[in-house]
C-alpha cells in the first residue's frame, strides 16, 4: 500500500521542480540589453516544464554581447542557474553574474565592476544545463544581471531558457512555521517547560 502511496505521489510531482524560484521572479521588469527584439528577454524565462521548448528564444543584436537583468519579487538563496544556450557558432562561452544591482548593469559598467561569478560555459551542450553557485555569495538576492558573451561564432549569440533553484523567504518560512508544533494539551506543555528549564540549568556560559 505504501508503495502505491509513493507512487502516486511520485507522478503528481513528476515535471515539477520544487526548488524552482520561478514564482519568485518579477518576470514583467525583466529586461535584456543588445537583443533582436527587447522584449524577448522575458520569453527566456519559462516555466519548469517548458525549459526544453525551442520556439521562443531571445538573440543578441549587433554583436555577441547580452545582458538579461532579472529581478525577484522577494530575497532568495540562489544554489544554482540551469541555463540552454543556443547550438553551434550562437553558443555563448562565458557568464558573468552581478548581484543587488540597483539598475541593470550595461555594457561599460560591466567591464569595470567585478562580477559575483564569472563562469566558463559548457559547449555543445544541447539540453538544459545546471550550473552550480557559491551559496555564500547568492543567499540574499533580490536582482541579477547576467553577460553572456564569447560566442563561438563571435558574432551573435542565442538563448532558449535561464532558470534558477533555491529557496524563497517564503519558503523558508513555510518551513520554520511546519516545525513549531504545538503542545497537544496543557499536560504535555508542563512537560516541555521542565525539559527547558532542567536543560537551561545545564547551560554553561562560554567566556
Amino acid at each position: 500500500m505504501a508503495s502505491d502511496e509513493n507512487n502516486s505521489v511520485a507522478s503528481q510531482l513528476q515535471g515539477v521542480d520544487l526548488s524552482s524560484l520561478y514564482g519568485s521572479i518579477d518576470k514583467h521588469n525583466v529586461h535584456g540589453l543588445n537583443l533582436t527584439v527587447p522584449e524577448d528577454a522575458r520569453n527566456i524565462i519559462k516555466p519548469w516544464n517548458e525549459r526544453e521548448d525551442t520556439s521562443k528564444y531571445a538573440e543578441s543584436g549587433v554583436d555577441d554581447q547580452v545582458i538579461i537583468h532579472v529581478p525577484f519579487t522577494e530575497n532568495v538563496r540562489l544554489r544554482s542557474i540551469l541555463l540552454k544556450l543556443g547550438r553551434g557558432e550562437s553558443t555563448p562561452r562565458r557568464l558573468r553574474i552581478y548581484a543587488n544591482r540597483t539598475n541593470i548593469v550595461d555594457f561599460s559598467e560591466a567591464e569595470e565592476i567585478t562580477p559575483q561569478l564569472d563562469i566558463r560555459l559548457f559547449e555543445g551542450e544541447t539540453a538544459v544545463h545546471e550550473y552550480q553557485l557559491r551559496a555564500a555569495s547568492f543567499a540574499n538576492v533580490h536582482s541579477l544581471s547576467l553577460f553572456f558573451s564569447d560566442s563561438v561564432g563571435g558574432d551573435m549569440l542565442r538563448l532558449y531558457y535561464i532558470g534558477f533553484r533555491g529557496d524563497s523567504r517564503s519558503q523558508r518560512k513555510e518551513g520554520t512555521e511546519k516545525l513549531e508544533i504545538p503542545a497537544a494539551n496543557a499536560a504535555d506543555a508542563r512537560l516541555i517547560d521542565r525539559l527547558q528549564e532542567k536543560s537551561g540549568g545545564q547551560q554553561t556560559t562560554a567566556r
